[in-house]
């Protein structure tokens, strides 16, 4: 049996147990933790490509040809060449970001020879991927600005002491205006204009630069330079690593393989893709309590994908767990509860996973929030300000007013009275989200029959929680 296996083995028997146990999800957490670092050469050629194939959107030209591949290096005593790109665009990271670094950290206990390729001077133009208008481009500034901090904080997730560093601008910026027009000639324009995001904005008369039409063809040279066996990439770059494996060809090189990831929903459950702009991430710089929170916060539909996308679980041990909670022998709490577990160790480590699932259960199984410490809002400060507006600009718990209007449209905004005969949780409407928090307080308590009684009154939006006084 592979070690892989052997760690299975012993995880699947914990998955069979009490999780809401905390001696068994720390064991389980343990388990499933050590295999971030699990040695995975003894996988068979065909066993390597059916693990990243797990974990991916597609490989193209297919799953069998990765396994033939990696096969013949073996036979060579190699590993495959395997390539990610990473434009430094953002200084903060989160988990989003860490998909490919995981799947690529799988490729280095493999025994393959993974490239980290820098996207320096194609940061200068700015990949228009999803793009609904041109990106502005980044400054070196920029560029040196956003990669100070980027190493420590994917760091939990990827070994940067077994990988080779390299920066494009090596072979692009010395390419010459006639070797570009020669690789032109060879490239035709209804290839590159192919992409939907490409389609869409000149359908809406939005500008398309020169430089966003000529990105894929900078990207695809990256692989020409690199000669790569394997490139990894969301499933929005599907374009740009095809691209890849043309110029390749028109080079006399044997053509890469095309790995895509996923594109990870973000926390809010609305369907968007996870990012910053949104405030629907989970940010790697977060706090262990944060990070753990957060991902308790998520809508039980995103366990499964956020399994796939953050642990070192199999597709067997996963479907263990889904059928446990569909036959009700497994609460989604709990399940949540050892996701939120896993994400929290893969970035601070066991003993600090563990604080952080019991500060969570001593804060939110309460009955009572009296004993909880929470922030608190004046209504007689704030009372005329929409409620959207208190919890995006006063106590800061929604990055907008439309995000805190969101909460509101998923059932996550309630007022929460608490007296002497117990607690009692009302849900607000979105209508409600746009009305003065005073108004609304004095109209929840005034139809519950509970004006005038003693008590404390808090604003709940997901799982923050805020004391409302002055009422």
């Amino acid at each position: 049996m592979t070690r892989l296996g052997e760690s299975v083995a012993r995880a699947s028997e914990l998955l069979t147990q009490d999780l809401s146990s905390d001696k068994t999800v720390e064991r389980l957490l343990e388990e499933t933790g050590s295999r971030r670092y699990i040695d995975l050469t003894d996988l068979s050629p065909t066993e390597q490509a059916e693990l990243i194939a797990s974990r991916t959107v597609e490989i193209l030209p297919g799953v069998a040809e990765l396994a033939k591949r990696i096969e013949e290096r073996r036979g060579a005593g190699q590993g495959l060449a395997i390539k990610l790109g990473i434009d430094p665009t953002a200084a903060d990271v989160h988990l989003g970001h860490v998909v490919p670094m995981i799947i690529l950290n799988r490729f280095q206990r493999m025994g393959h020879d993974v490239t980290l390729l820098i996207g320096d001077f194609t940061a200068k133009i700015g990949d228009p991927s999803g793009r609904t208008a041109e990106r502005p481009p980044l400054t070196d500034e920029d560029i040196a600005r956003n990669l100070a901090g980027y190493q420590d904080q994917v760091r939990p997730f990827f070994d940067f002491e077994k990988v080779n560093f390299r920066q494009n601008s090596e072979w692009l910026a010395p390419y010459t205006f006639p070797e570009l027009l020669g690789l032109l000639s060879q490239v035709p324009v209804s290839q590159l204009l192919q992409r939907e995001d490409f389609r869409n904005r000149l359908a809406a008369g939005s500008g398309l630069t020169m430089s966003e039409l000529l990105y894929p063809i900078a990207q695809a040279l990256d692989s020409v330079a690199l000669e790569c066996d394997v490139e990894l990439g969301g499933a929005d770059q599907l374009l740009n690593l095809q691209m890849g494996r043309k110029l390749m060809e028109l080079r006399g090189q044997r053509p890469q393989l095309v790995v895509t990831m996923p594109l990870i929903e973000g926390t809010d459950g609305t369907g968007a893709k996870m990012s910053k702009s949104k405030g629907n991430y989970v940010a790697l710089s977060a706090t262990a309590d944060d990070v753990f929170g957060k991902i308790m916060s998520i809508p039980d539909r995103l366990m499964k994908p956020y399994l796939e996308a953050w642990t070192e679980w199999t597709d067997a041990e996963i479907a263990t767990a889904i059928a446990r909670v569909e036959e009700r022998s497994l609460h989604p709490m709990d399940l949540k509860k050892v996701l939120a577990g896993e994400v929290v160790a893969a970035l601070y480590g066991l003993e600090k996973a563990m604080a952080a699932r019991a500060g969570f259960v001593a804060q939110f199984s309460k009955k009572s929030f009296t004993d909880v410490e929470t922030p608190v809002v004046d209504a007689g400060e704030h009372g005329t300000e929409s409620i959207a507006t208190v919890l995006s600009k006063v106590l800061e718990f929604q990055p907008s007013a439309s995000a805190a209007r969101r909460v509101a449209k998923q059932n996550g905004l309630r007022l929460v009275i608490e007296t002497d005969g117990g607690q009692e949780s009302v849900v607000l409407p979105e209508a409600q989200a746009v009305r003065p928090l005073a108004e609304v307080v004095a109209e929840t308590l005034a139809s519950a029959g509970l004006t005038g009684a003693s008590g404390a009154v808090y604003l709940k939006a997901g799982r923050k929680i805020a004391q409302v006084r002055g009422v």
